[in-house]
This record gives structure tokens, C-alpha cells and sequence, in this order.
């Protein structure tokens, strides 16, 4: 009697939000806000933890049907839950992989050097030191003195004005995850969206970074 009324109350939409919560779904939306994001994010390592160990037995279970010459139906469904999911990981990967080396320099300077994982700040050092030895020996030390810096213009400029950033003020497309309500988009108070759930807006970013990192809004 307990498991029927249970199954009663399971609707659709309870179906759906558990679907939404499997790794293969996080790691979507985890390379999603990656993507859309003009800067990098915090490194999903947990999940990317998860989804190699998911890969490592799928992999298992597909070699193991074919060589029990099982059902070729049945190793073409988990042949296509694999490639989806090594799909998934190597492109969340490559897009934070690319911003390293487009922001390299700036991310080494700023808080968003602790977003990166381990390796990722491995890799983002060997780039900037392959980088800082090419520029010197092809370019800056033939320069006049105070124009050999990789970061500034000259030795009068107050910022480093050659480092890229990413531009924080681009627009983006988001869907928010539940309702959030009046919301602020800048710091005077002029300009307030509500934030419906599941409602699709084109908003700046620097103006919802923070829902963006918190998990209350995804980018699309």
C-alpha cells in the first residue's frame, strides 16, 4: 500500500527535476555556463570527478557487452550514453582551456586564479612563462627601455593596459532556476527586472554574475 501511494504522488514534474540532477545534466549545464560566461568559472571538480568515473565504466560495459557478443541494440544505447558524456567533459574542459590562454595574465593576477583546478593553474603557468620567454626574446628586448614590459604600454602607464580581461559588460541569454523575484540590476537602483522562473531574459552580466555563481540563474 505504501509503495502505491508513493508511485501516486510521483508527477512529472518530479520525474523531470530528478533528470535534471544526473551528472550528465549538471555537466550540460556546467559547460553551458562555461560557454556563455565571458569569464571563467569555479572549476566543477566534484562533478568532473564523477562523470570520469561514469566514462571509466561505461567504457567497461560497453568492451564487456562486445565481448560477450550481447545485443547490438543494447551496445549502441550505451555506446551513445558514452560519447555523449566524453562529449560533455572534453568541451567544458577546451572552453575553460581557451579562456586560460586568452585571459592568462589577468587570471594570474586576480581572485579568479582560485576558480582554476590544479592542473588548470599548472597549465596556465607554463603558458605564461612559454609566452613571457617568446615575447622577450622576439619583441620586447629590442624595444627602447620602458617599453619591455609584457603589461604595460610603457613605463608611464598607471594600469597594465596590455592584459586582456574579459568583458564583463557583454549581454548574455539566462533562464532563471526558480523565482527570484525584484531584482537590481545596477548599483543606483534605476533599473529592476523580476526574475521569473524558467522565463528567458538578455541581460548584462556583470549585473547577475553573482546569481550566475550561486547556481540561481543558468546562462543559455
Amino acid at each position: 500500500m505504501a509503495s502505491g501511494s508513493e508511485e501516486a504522488f510521483w508527477t512529472e514534474e518530479d520525474a523531470q527535476s530528478l533528470a535534471e540532477t544526473t551528472d550528465v545534466e549538471l555537466l550540460k549545464r556546467a559547460w553551458r555556463n562555461e560557454k556563455a560566461a565571458p569569464e571563467i568559472l569555479s572549476f566543477q571538480a566534484n562533478l568532473v570527478q564523477r562523470s570520469r568515473e561514469q566514462i571509466q565504466l561505461l567504457e567497461e560495459t560497453v568492451e564487456e557487452l562486445s565481448g560477450n557478443a550481447s545485443d547490438d541494440l543494447i551496445i549502441s544505447l550505451y555506446q551513445m550514453d558514452l560519447d555523449r558524456a566524453l562529449f560533455l567533459l572534453r568541451s567544458y574542459l577546451r572552453v575553460r582551456l581557451q579562456k586560460i590562454e586568452k585571459y592568462m595574465l589577468h587570471i594570474s593576477k586576480t581572485q579568479l586564479w582560485n576558480r582554476l583546478s590544479e592542473q588548470e593553474q599548472k597549465f596556465a603557468e607554463k603558458c605564461t612563462d612559454i609566452m613571457e620567454k617568446h615575447l622577450q626574446q622576439s619583441v620586447l628586448a629590442r624595444l627602447p627601455y620602458g617599453y619591455q614590459s609584457i603589461l604595460k604600454q610603457s613605463i608611464s602607464s598607471e594600469e597594465d593596459d596590455m592584459v586582456p580581461e574579459p568583458q564583463l559588460d557583454t549581454f548574455v541569454f539566462c533562464k532563471s532556476k526558480g523565482s527570484v523575484g525584484a531584482f537590481q540590476l545596477d548599483d543606483t537602483g534605476d533599473e529592476i527586472v523580476d526574475l521569473v522562473a524558467d522565463d528567458l531574459y538578455v541581460l548584462r552580466y556583470k549585473s547577475i554574475k553573482g546569481l550566475v555563481e550561486g547556481g540561481q540563474i543558468d546562462l543559455v
